[in-house]
């Protein structure tokens, strides 16, 4: 065996580990009954652990040195190697010691934060949040960061992106889009009470899951399944699940949940499956994964072409839209209106409850708050920027499982991916005349096929940045997202 393949067979064996923890906490979110609970953080806990310290031996950290130094090696060979050295530089600063007591705190955090959702009561999850807070601010001094904490975790999910990127980007999102906003809220409202009637939970089931094979998602090589909060995870390119939930008295929440969520697993679904366990078979960044969800959920799946294909099937399987023409529908599921919940949020008001996000992170890690001042924060923030509050914790503070995930510097990348999504749909009907009759005639295998081209099948070869310059012609900006958004509501509002 060459020294590249005992490389690369060394970094299967790290991922088969890695993607066992992640069978372990797929089944503790939908299936595992209550009780499992407490030795299944400490599998959790012992695997991550040994995922940890296999990684960051001496031995592979040689491996990679030696290997940066051989010739013989191909691009992708010379990337692998390359992407390898600069995680192992991050996470060789951190023992195994303190990836086990991390693990350890995120899943009894998990545990406090279901029960304190359940009970909507913050007080049972502020002790436990408390202690991953300080978790991760001794992370942020570990990593080491040049400006601001947040730095070193934004770095996690979108490698190079710092506060200051953040507030210019932000800065100039935020007034353009409250300007829209602002002209929207003017405008005659849109009547969307249909979509609260009561609607069949089976029937629903069964039309995101003929939605989900419409789009792509390779059900040979995945599932859906129920979560109290919508996600993907995947353990292989061959093995990519999803979860949703189901509301009767709201249409929309199960199936944009799962269009959103099917857009995160045909990224995955896509990636080089010879490429398992090293940088080229991974995602780039959260904020491309993002961007594959929401141009599947939103630049897709709630245009109007898309729509003139679906609704005749969508109108046999519930009569309450029968009588209703499309246009109507059309408009409703675009409507725009404050709302307390980030994950039903309209694609305009949800980068506020993005921005809401940011702000209390960067205030946590700085220091200037702390678990005990967030739901009034909160409450503050979503006063100031949406003109709502929320009445209980449940809808407030309480709504997101990433904070129990320990998952901090997360949330930007929601809204970064929005922005990215914009660019790339632009750019794929720019490449393609006939976009707009492909979406209504049902057939979204080319779509499919330009993602999977030129963004899936390179897996982390490339920055965000990079990708975004190669494939679109310039860096990640807000233009086309709003170009994209005065154009789409300024007809449906007529504005």
């Amino acid at each position: 065996m060459n020294k590249y393949d005992l490389f690369k067979e060394k970094m299967a064996e790290i991922a088969d580990l890695r993607n066992a923890v992640a069978v372990l906490n797929w089944d503790q979110e939908t299936y595992m009954p209550l009780k499992g609970t407490g030795m299944r953080a400490r599998q959790i806990a012992t695997l991550s652990s040994l995922s940890h310290e296999k990684f960051t031996t001496q031995e592979l950290f040689d491996l990679t040195a030696e290997l940066l130094d051989s010739a013989d090696l191909s691009e992708i060979q010379m990337i692998n190697v390359k992407k390898t050295k600069q995680d192992l530089d991050k996470l060789r600063k951190f023992d195994s010691s303190f990836i086990k007591q991390q693990s350890l705190a995120i899943s009894k955090s998990f545990v406090d934060w279901n029960k304190a959702k359940d009970e909507d009561n913050f007080k049972l999850f502020e002790s436990s949040l408390a202690e991953l807070i300080a978790l991760k601010k001794e992370e942020a001094d570990i990593s080491g960061y040049q400006d601001h904490p947040y730095d070193a975790l934004l770095d996690t999910y979108e490698p190079q992106m710092t506060c200051a990127k953040l507030d210019i980007i932000f800065g100039g999102l935020k007034p353009e889009l409250s300007q829209l906003l602002n002209k929207i809220a003017q405008a005659p409202q849109i009547d969307d009470a249909f979509l609260f009637d009561q609607y069949d939970i089976d029937r629903q089931w069964q039309f995101g899951l003929t939605v989900l094979k419409n789009l792509g998602y390779d059900f040979d090589a995945g599932r859906q399944d129920k979560s109290s909060h919508p996600f993907t995870t995947s353990f292989s390119s061959e093995d990519v699940r999803i979860t949703t939930r189901v509301n009767e008295h709201d249409f929309a929440e199960m199936l944009w949940s799962s269009i959103h969520e099917g857009g995160h697993a045909i990224y995955e679904q896509g990636l080089p499956a010879d490429q398992y366990g090293l940088p080229a078979g991974q995602y780039l960044s959260l904020s491309i994964h993002e961007s594959q969800s929401r141009l599947y959920e939103n630049n897709l799946g709630r245009s109007k072409a898309f729509w003139e294909y679906h609704f005749p099937i969508l109108q046999n399987n519930f009569s309450q839209f029968k009588s209703l023409d499309i246009n109507s529908f059309y408009k409703a599921i675009n409507t725009v209106k404050p709302s307390l919940i980030r994950t039903n949020a309209d694609e305009l008001s949800y980068h506020f409850h993005v921005i809401i996000r940011y702000e209390i992170e960067r205030a946590i890690m700085s220091g200037e708050v702390d678990a005990k001042d967030l739901p009034e924060l909160w409450n503050s923030k979503y006063d100031a920027y949406l003109g709502i509050k929320p009445n209980s914790d449940k809808v407030g503070v309480l709504q997101d499982i990433h904070w129990s995930h320990g998952s901090f510097g997360y949330f930007p990348t929601y809204s970064l991916g929005s922005l990215y999504a914009a660019q790339f749909m632009a750019q794929y009907k720019s490449d393609h005349e006939n976009a707009e009759e492909q979406f209504r005639s049902g057939d979204y295998a080319l779509i499919k096929k330009w993602l999977n081209q030129h963004i899936h099948s390179k897996g982390k070869t490339l920055s965000s940045e990079e990708l975004c310059e190669e494939l679109t012609g310039s860096g990640l900006n807000h233009s086309a997202f709003m170009l994209y958004a005065n154009s789409k509501y300024g007809e449906i509002y007529n504005i």
